[in-house]
């Protein structure tokens, strides 16, 4: 799908580790993150799905599809922002995450909007 350019929309992470939640001895690294999407286009559009990709250090990959974000399908004015926080586990200090958003703009055309491939680590462990 090519991007219209009437869909401007940008996708900003932010990443925490939860060593409170984390069990390193059992191989349970906990992670938060919070996610920005702005509409920079010209139309209203939709979030309606997610998919992600969780790698771990071991290549591992898990791949987590489904409606909405935190329970919600938030519809993006032009010039609006939505944020929402979640979190992901890991059984490795070192992971990564990227996918993708299936978005609906108000004429009904669909999109899929790229979600940047961020890190996921313990801190002091990636220089």
């Amino acid at each position: 799908m090519e991007q219209n350019p009437q869909h401007g929309i940008i996708i900003q992470t932010e990443v925490q580790y939860q060593a409170e939640q984390s069990d390193e001895a059992a191989e349970r690294y906990v992670f938060s993150y919070t996610i920005s999407i702005t509409n920079l286009g010209t139309v209203a559009a939709r979030l309606i799905s997610r998919h992600w990709l969780i790698t771990d250090a071991y290549h591992h990959v898990k791949e987590v599809r489904g409606q909405g974000v935190i329970g919600e399908q938030p519809l993006l004015q032009p010039g609006q922002c939505f944020e929402y926080s979640s979190g992901t586990l890991l059984a490795t200090q070192v992971g990564t995450m990227r996918g993708a958003y299936l978005m609906r703009s108000e004429d009904g055309e669909e999109f899929e909007v790229a979600i940047p491939e961020f890190v996921l680590s313990v801190p002091r462990v990636l220089h």
